[in-house]
């Protein structure tokens, strides 16, 4: 799997704070097979008209087009636990995601695709929002190793689970494919478990 130690790139403030699941990703869009196209879907009500008409918004703004990181608020992410909000995050092109804070559920359902989602003290975020704001191509580093954000000559110490940290850095982000990389092992100990009618078990 992929490892993931710093993520750089132009970002993008999503003002508010709580926001939940379904201003992400509203739940009519869910009705899917698989994950693909969500990310055209990503904060809809919030972007578009019921006639489809862009409104005002931050992922509606050109300056921000090609962002990777999303710089948000406390407790984003809550609501409903469906794993679409950070899929369409994902597939919408973005790599990271900056704020005060992240509702458990959300911050495990990202992590498991490679989402980061870090952590800034409300200060140090404030002063990174006012910065993009005032200047959308400003690169922004997320060092994982570090433990650092870097932008424009500023640095902040970022805060993140250590086994989500350490799982990004050892490329074990993703359960499923760590599971398909243990095959040899599992099959191993299953020839190994007695197995009634298995040719030398009981």
């Amino acid at each position: 799997m992929e490892r993931i130690r710093q993520i750089t790139g132009r970002a993008v403030p999503v003002p508010g704070d709580a926001i939940d699941t379904d201003r992400i990703l509203p739940a009519r869009f869910m009705k899917v097979v698989t994950f693909d196209g969500l990310g055209r879907h990503l904060f809809h009500d919030e972007r578009f008209a019921p006639d489809g008409t862009p409104k005002p918004h931050p992922l509606n703004d050109p300056r921000y087009q090609g962002a990777r990181i999303l710089l948000v608020g406390s407790s984003f992410g809550s609501g409903s636990s469906r794993e679409h909000a950070p899929q369409a995050i994902r597939r919408a092109g973005f790599q990271a995601l900056i704020g005060e804070s992240f509702a458990e559920i959300f911050f495990g359902n990202a992590t498991a695709i490679g989402l980061v989602c870090v952590r800034l003290a409300p200060d140090a975020l404030q002063t990174l929002v006012q910065t993009v704001q005032a200047d959308p191509t400003t690169l922004v580093t997320i060092d994982l190793e570090a433990r650092t954000v870097r932008y424009a000559g500023r640095e902040a110490p970022l805060e993140i689970r250590e086994a989500a940290r350490r799982a990004f850095l050892e490329g074990r982000w993703d359960p499923l494919d760590e599971l398909l990389e243990a095959e040899p092992s599992i099959e191993a100990l299953d020839r190994r478990m007695p197995c009634p009618g298995r040719a030398g078990s009981y």
